[in-house]
């Protein structure tokens, strides 16, 4: 799935070359997707037929058989308990299959303690964990539980604490694989990547580091902060797991319920259908020719790509690894 794309040619991305028709079988396999009620994540474990894309690029018709369709055991973690029930509903009602809720604050520490728990209570084996949820350009005055910038609290420390948590399942379900095929972290980050110079540590909590960023800079440094842990993660358990991240595109998601409405809707205009956003996560969550991606970073659609050159730097994820350890022991 080779070859380099610009960041301007990743907001304006070819055709795929790899499409959800080519989802394995996945009977057996229990996958946990976060901020699954909503957005891209729901359309990951979500079905349905027949989307077109914006007018003003080249239309074609796909369709899209995402994770329940293939038997997979579906985990739908998030905040919401109605939203998510309602989305489970949908699903349910669209394909006859259901998804289970998992309740998830990835903005509370000790929550997502007890919600890691309730998994592991479930399920001794988990397959694949896609770490899909996020917030974005959330108002400077909303701040996590434990008084983390919400961008970075929920988007960074929140996964790596899940991610960390389940390790034990995701261990496992490696060791009963055949051929010891291994299980897989995925981690959705973001164009925006390339638009940082790196981490700045003093900012991540409240205070008046954080005050100096705009609501962008800070969301922007949060998906650099998933690029970095998800290689990171890749160097410290390569031989039990593959970790990979990436960019799922220009995609029309809530996310951007926080910007003005006439920003929002020029935007939403420039941008993909929701379906295409799930490609790249899906691709790197179940295609055979992802299991040997440790480490690497994916641009739409399904494309092998480049992420900012600072998030390569091993002493940088060392540093953010140290610090996410340190930081969550206190809660």
């Amino acid at each position: 799935m080779g070859g380099q794309l610009s960041v301007l040619q990743q907001s304006f991305p070819p055709r795929p070359n790899w499409g959800v028709n080519d989802i394995p079988d996945l009977t057996g396999k229990v996958i946990l997707v976060t901020g699954g009620n909503t957005g891209i994540g729901k359309e990951t474990v979500k079905v349905r037929l027949g989307i077109l894309l914006p007018q003003w690029y080249e239309t074609w018709l796909i369709e899209r058989q995402q994770l329940l369709a293939h038997n997979a055991k579906v985990y739908l973690a998030a905040r919401s308990a109605q939203k998510a029930n309602e989305a489970i509903a949908e699903l349910k009602n669209e394909m006859g299959k259901q998804a289970i809720f998992l309740q998830l604050d990835l903005s509370d520490i000790p929550a997502i303690r007890k919600s890691a728990q309730e998994f592991l209570s479930k399920e001794s084996q988990l397959h694949v964990l896609i770490n899909n949820a996020g917030v974005m350009m959330s108002p400077k005055e909303q701040v996590t539980a434990q008084n983390y910038d919400m961008q970075f609290g929920t988007n960074v420390v929140g996964h790596w604490l899940l991610t960390e948590l389940l390790l034990p399942a995701l261990f496992a379900a490696t060791d009963a694989a055949p051929f010891h095929e291994k299980a897989r972290v995925v981690t959705v980050s973001s164009t925006v990547i390339y638009l940082t110079t790196g981490l700045d540590f003093d900012a991540f909590a409240d205070g008046p580091k954080r005050t100096q960023y705009s609501k962008l800079e800070l969301y922007n440094k949060s998906k650099f902060g998933n690029v970095v842990v998800a290689r990171e993660l890749a160097r410290r358990y390569g031989d039990k797991i593959v970790s990979t991240s990436l960019n799922p595109g220009s995609i029309r998601t809530d996310l951007l319920r926080h910007q003005p409405g006439w920003q929002s809707a020029i935007v939403h205009w420039m941008m993909y259908p929701v379906a295409y956003g799930a490609l790249t996560q899906l691709y790197c969550a179940t295609a055979p020719s992802a299991a040997d991606a440790n480490g690497k970073f994916f641009i739409p659609w399904a494309r092998l790509g480049e992420p900012n050159k600072a998030a390569l730097d091993p002493q940088v994820g060392e540093r953010l690894w140290s610090w996410l350890e340190n930081e969550t022991k206190k809660h």
